[in-house]
């Protein structure tokens, strides 16, 4: 471990950038070749601050990136849009990452005392100034090993995406530009008086358990996390067996652990619209209205996911009364269940 320098924020950009910030935007369009303009929306897609002209805030690695943008246009013969697209795709994800990453690190740094200190009416999110350095420091240590973890799992992620285009594209019956998903939400039982009563601390180990609990569930029978927000996680999944099995074992996971409050699922099955790594539609929308009408600890399917278990082993389907859901109309939603005797085997706990 290196020590602390006088000037950490400066270490840390020569550490992952390379050399300092020498170059203003027209020096660096004229370097990569490429118009002030192409530089300036390359630099917001980053998702960074727009920078007056002659401001230096550009480093080597910057004029790297942005020669490798403009032969990625040049080479491939890819519209300027399409570049800028995916550059920005890039940089929301990997905004969220870096912010992800230097919090857990933080976190972990975090004595048990100074936790202590804190006091429930004083929780920050954010650490003191020692803990910062040092989990600075960590991470600076480490980033080298980090990278190429990066782009394996990105590369593995992206083989898995390619491979579900194709099969979407192979099934002749349906529009692949919306293909057919059971589209799941998870959402926390009385979370908005849990945040009433929970300090900040509290209330951040609580969602970062439930992402945690809720992504292994997920990921295990080969569904896709889309996105969590606070008290809810949006899944989906190509089959309706593998999603009813997510579906039960959430709130079986959820009901164990001590710390969580108990979660019901809603589940739709039909057409959504994936955009930008989402997804929408009215299924999306009968998923998510159906879930504000499930009970704790239980699982609501609509008839679409119920007529493709039906012939399934396994599960049982209980019919409900009609409910009227806002923005949809009246449905008559099923209650999920396992069939008398099936085998419950506890996958969020086993691991390779």
């Amino acid at each position: 471990m290196t020590d602390i320098p006088r000037d950490l924020e400066a270490e840390v950009e020569e550490r992952l950038l390379g050399r300092p910030a020498t170059m203003g935007r027209r020096e660096i369009s004229r370097e990569a070749a490429v118009s002030v303009m192409s530089a300036r929306k390359l630099w917001h897609a980053l998702g960074f601050q727009i920078v007056d002209d002659e401001e230096l805030m550009f480093t080597e690695a910057d004029l790297d990136a942005l020669r490798r943008v403009a032969d990625l246009i040049r080479d491939n013969d890819l519209e300027e849009d399409l570049a800028l697209s995916m550059t920005r795709a890039f940089a929301r994800t990997s905004d969220r990452l870096a912010v992800w990453q230097t919090q857990l690190v933080a976190e972990y740094l975090t004595p048990p005392e100074q936790e202590a200190e804190i006091g429930e009416k004083d929780a920050r999110s954010v650490p003191d100034r020692g803990v910062a350095e040092a989990a600075a420091t960590v991470l600076v240590e480490i980033v080298d090993q980090l990278e190429p973890l990066m782009v394996y799992v990105w590369r593995r992620h992206l083989t898995a995406a390619i491979t579900r285009m194709l099969a979407d594209a192979r099934d002749t019956d349906h529009d692949p530009s919306a293909p057919l998903r059971v589209v799941g939400f998870a959402d926390l039982v009385n979370f908005t008086s849990l945040v009433r009563r929970m300090t900040e601390r509290q209330l951040a180990t609580l969602v970062q358990r439930f992402e945690e609990l809720a992504s292994d569930v997920v990921t295990t029978h080969g569904g896709r996390v889309i996105k969590t927000v606070g008290d809810e996680v949006l899944f989906v999944h190509v089959d309706a067996d593998a999603a009813a099995a997510i579906g039960l074992d959430l709130v079986d996971a959820m009901g164990e652990d001590p710390l969580l409050p108990d979660v019901r699922v809603g589940m739709a099955f039909g057409k959504v619209i994936s955009r930008l790594g989402d997804v929408f539609g009215t299924t999306v929308n009968r998923a998510s209205r159906l879930t504000a009408v499930t009970p704790p600890g239980r699982v609501f399917v609509d008839d679409e996911v119920a007529r493709a278990l039906g012939a399934l082993s396994g599960f049982s389907m209980i019919e409900q009364r009609r409910r009227h859901l806002r923005g949809i109309g009246s449905i008559t939603p099923f209650e999920l269940a396992r069939s008398s005797g099936a085998r419950r085997d506890r996958p969020w706990d086993q691991h390779a």
